[in-house]
């Protein structure tokens, strides 16, 4: 689902909320973790082997696009190259990938010991005290690389500092993007990160199984987030969002901030996804509690049929953005939209996803990225229609040679929410 600021915000806290918020809601045997196992014992984690082999791809890309050097400050793209883990501050921690040879490690000198801890490549690592300028010693390393006077690729999240004082120290260099290079890299997962992502989806389908008997009537989206993170921890996934939409605020698609509980009839939307060793999953279940009404039944048929559009539609050497216009097209001959207009669509068909829940590129009108083995999307093309409900189903699939392959198998049929779960009558014991 597309990412905003206010996602977090919903949802925050929700792991904290206790799991029995509202006393009878929920039997207490009922959410009893014990049941639980951690599922991620078998996931291999990425090797020594694995990242030498994305430097050499990174290097390959380089020469092919002129860049001598690439700047890479904290984040996924560093974890992905270097395995070092670190957190953005004012004082720079960054790597610089050069077309030959290994990466080097700029950090404060304070700081050495603790990165060391994380990396996971052979590296030189270079030391700045707080009274040094570490963009004059990112500097002084490509010079001594005789890397100076030619392109330097900027990775596309470097803060605006960076950039400016490597201009600045270095004006001999020509600063470009570093996408042809990153992208080029990360965009095609290799069969390790296609496997931790899928350990990932399969931790949020068990969570979702075990989440899914326990909403009951009177339960809100954070008392529903609360037992999803808790189950997901449980299984071995380190949650990273749970976003749980009520009624009315299932039609926006992050949601509102007004408090909606289950009851009879109501839309209950679920968009949820976890990290296993750096990897992400994002699944979205749609379904109704209790009864559902012919309108909610005809929506989440149209929004089923459109996302196994999508998947049909995606090719190998087909534009990105042709799977968005296909779906589209679809709502159109419905009455939806037109275009991102409500009722319809209002958001992208889908996005990239990884390492970030959300990477290039985007299943989105315009883009014409050729799609290519190895990539990983969701597949998300809700409906939403304001004052009344939205729908809003979403699994993830990674293009092979032979086209696309889900990593959660959608539903089919809103009685059968999950997949093979139909739901129990109304009234019926849960």
């Amino acid at each position: 689902m597309p990412a905003v600021l206010s996602r977090r915000t919903l949802i925050a806290g929700a792991a904290t909320l206790p799991l029995l918020a509202r006393p009878g809601l929920v039997r207490a045997a009922d959410t009893d973790l014990s049941t639980l196992r951690d599922m991620t014992g078998r996931a291999r984690p990425i090797d020594a082997a694995e990242r030498a082999g994305r430097l050499a791809r990174a290097q390959g890309l380089m020469r092919a696009n002129g860049i001598g050097a690439v700047l890479i400050e904290p984040g996924s793209s560093l974890v992905y190259f270097t395995g070092v883990r670190w957190g953005r501050s004012e004082r720079l921690t960054a790597a610089v990938l050069p077309v030959e040879g290994p990466p080097c490690i700029v950090t404060p000198f304070f700081e050495e010991p603790s990165v060391r801890e994380t990396l996971g490549v052979p590296a030189e690592v270079r030391v700045w005290q707080e009274d040094q300028d570490p963009l004059a010693m990112v500097a002084g390393y490509l010079r001594d690389r005789k890397l100076a006077a030619g392109t330097i690729g900027i990775e596309e999240t470097a803060r605006f500092f960076a950039f400016d004082g490597l201009a600045r120290a270095l004006p001999e260099a020509k600063l470009v993007s570093a996408n042809p290079v990153v992208r080029g890299c990360r965009m095609v997962k290799t069969p390790a990160e296609i496997a931790l992502m899928q350990m990932a989806t399969d931790v949020t389908m068990a969570a979702y199984r075990f989440v899914f008997p326990r909403v009951e009537a009177g339960m809100t989206g954070p008392d529903i987030a609360a037992l999803m993170n808790a189950a997901t921890r449980a299984l071995g996934g380190s949650p990273e969002f749970s976003l749980v939409l009520v009624g009315e605020a299932s039609a926006y698609p992050h949601g509102s901030k007004q408090v909606h509980r289950v009851g009879e009839g109501q839309v209950v939307l679920m968009d949820c996804g976890c990290t296993v060793q750096g990897y992400q999953s994002d699944v979205s279940r749609t379904w109704v509690h209790g009864t559902a009404s012919k309108a909610q039944r005809t929506v989440w048929e149209q929004v089923a049929q459109a996302q196994q559009l999508a998947f049909a539609t995606a090719k190998v050497g087909l534009a990105a953005g042709q799977v968005d216009d296909a779906v589209r097209r679809f709502y159109a001959k419905l009455g939806y939209g037109p275009d991102y207009k409500l009722p319809g669509l209002s958001h992208r068909t889908g996005h990239g996803i990884g390492m970030d829940g959300h990477e290039p590129v985007n299943l989105v009108r315009g883009e014409a990225t050729p799609l290519a083995p190895g990539m990983c999307f969701s597949d998300e093309p809700g409906l939403y229609l304001p004052g009344k409900f939205g729908v809003r189903l979403e699994d993830c699939f990674y293009m092979t040679e032979a086209g696309p392959r889900w990593f959660s198998q959608p539903p089919h049929d809103l009685d059968q929410p999950l997949g093979g779960h139909r739901l129990p009558p109304a009234n019926a014991p849960r």
